[in-house]
């Protein structure tokens, strides 16, 4: 399971909004390594700077320092409508430079919406479904930007926390349901868009409030004026607690780090065993095996070290090195696991690739017993709403009961957190989440044979890319 987008929105007279929004990318980093942009607007026009690779691996000190202005967006990149290129960057320019864009999320219905742009004559140069959310804005023949963006969420279906900017102002968006997060904060000078607090933090930004589901927010020199909408239902991603954001995160005002504690505590409660220390997959996992081992009073140990960066770089390793499949990410501590029962905390299992590996890596350096700890349900559904998860046919769980599962990864035992102790750990009611890779109940109807690429595949010949 791969990360949502970061996106990221400065306004800020008198400040080098370009290194801000550096910053406020790299503590987003871990949504998305594939591509990162910044664009800047001085109030007379718009630039951007948008290339593949990381955000220090993009951004110089030369480049920064010609996106001059006040206003600026930024983005981190993990694909999930659309291939990995240069052309699908963003932040996306359009409108003759009128509108730049940065979108998390994904848009369900933009095969029909591009087909639709197309006949009017639009012509596209990426793959990307938020090239359709700017273009759907900015063709809209209302004639404010407020009543542009309105309409365009009015024929949107699907997730989308948008940070938008014209040379004049900055806009932030956050979809009916609220699917994806994204707070508002206030810094010396002026006001900051993110798609988790910890951005904030990092800049010294003080965080205000979060932007509703279904709000328009406008950022000029009159300061922050809100646009709310009622929303029918809210969906707030659960995995953002247990999987994307960033522990130091809070959303809805849960510290990330507390609610994965909380959900190793559950998975004690609901699924003991006798063992002889407990460790937390890191990262994602390690404040939940904190959790487990604390409920369980079974002491906590590293039993699994992980290389951080092996999943970050662009130097494709050699076939004999790629063979080595999970040992490239994870090395145990044989003298940590030696002969004993270890219970193993992770955050999900989503096709049961991995899982089998780090469970064979354990026992090879001697573990006993290994005892597997989900920290959420079954996954039993795809998601369509801005993860790339998996087709249906390739979720483990679709076709295998949990006795099944366990004795595919080798496992012990096999316990999985259920949906109301998921819930309870997060410490909201339910209808605030998105629970729909558990129980296929989806906010808005979908067609189970979408994926990340259905937009790129069936109108590959329609699309005259740009290649850079």
């Amino acid at each position: 399971m791969h990360e949502s987008c970061g996106v990221f929105g400065v306004y800020a007279p008198g400040e080098d909004v370009a290194r801000l929004t550096f910053f406020g990318l790299f503590a987003l980093q871990h949504r998305g390594q594939e591509s990162a942009g910044i664009a800047t607007s001085d109030g007379r026009r718009i630039q951007v700077y948008a290339r593949m690779g990381l955000v220090n691996q993009v951004f110089t000190e030369d480049n920064l320092s010609q996106l001059t202005g006040h206003i600026a967006i930024g983005h981190n990149r993990y694909s999930t409508k659309g291939s990995s290129r240069v052309a699908n960057a963003q932040p996306i320019l359009v409108d003759k430079g009128a509108l730049a864009i940065a979108h998390n999320g994904n848009i369900v219905n933009a095969d029909h919406l591009y087909r639709e742009l197309a006949d009017q004559g639009c012509s596209f140069v990426t793959t990307t479904d938020s090239e359709v959310v700017a273009d759907l804005v900015a063709l809209c023949h209302e004639k404010d930007w407020i009543s542009k963006i309105r309409y365009a969420m009015h024929r949107l279906q699907g997730a989308y926390s948008l940070v938008m900017m014209t040379p004049q102002r900055l806009y932030g968006v956050r979809d009916p349901f609220g699917v994806r997060p994204l707070c508002l904060g206030k810094i010396s000078g002026g006001y900051v868009l993110a798609s988790e607090t910890c951005a904030l933090d990092h800049i010294g930004a003080e965080f205000i409030r979060e932007i509703e589901p279904g709000e328009i927010v406008t950022i000029d020199a009159n300061g922050v004026t809100s646009y709310p909408e009622p929303s029918p239902r809210h969906a707030l991603c659960i995995f953002e607690y247990s999987y994307f954001a960033r522990p130091d995160s809070t959303i809805q005002g849960r510290l990330v780090y507390q609610a994965r504690m909380d959900m190793g505590a559950g998975l004690a409660e609901e699924h003991p065993v006798d063992a002889d220390l407990v460790l937390g997959v890191p990262d994602s996992a390690t404040a939940a095996g904190v959790g487990y081992a604390h409920r369980s009073r079974i002491p906590q140990a590293e039993g699994l070290i992980k290389n951080r960066y092996v999943g970050r770089t662009f130097i494709e390793p050699h076939q004999s090195i790629r063979d080595l499949g999970v040992k490239l990410k994870f090395n145990p501590l044989p003298q940590v696991l030696n002969g004993k029962r270890v219970v193993v905390v992770d955050d999900s299992i989503v096709r049961g690739t991995t899982t089998p590996k780090v469970i064979n890596l354990l026992r090879k350096a001697g573990a006993r017993e290994v005892h597997m700890r989900i920290c959420v349900p079954p996954i039993r559904y795809p998601c369509f709403f801005g993860v790339d998860m998996a087709t249906r046919w390739e979720l483990i769980a679709a076709s295998k009961s949990v006795p099944e599962i366990r004795d595919f990864i080798g496992a012990d035992s096999l316990g999985y957190l259920n949906i109301d102790g998921l819930v309870k750990a997060v410490g909201l009611p339910r209808d605030a989440f998105c629970l729909a890779c558990f129980t296929g109940d989806y906010p808005i109807p979908i067609q189970m044979q979408m994926d990340k690429l259905s937009l790129e595949s069936t109108l590959s010949s329609e699309f005259p890319y740009e290649q850079k």
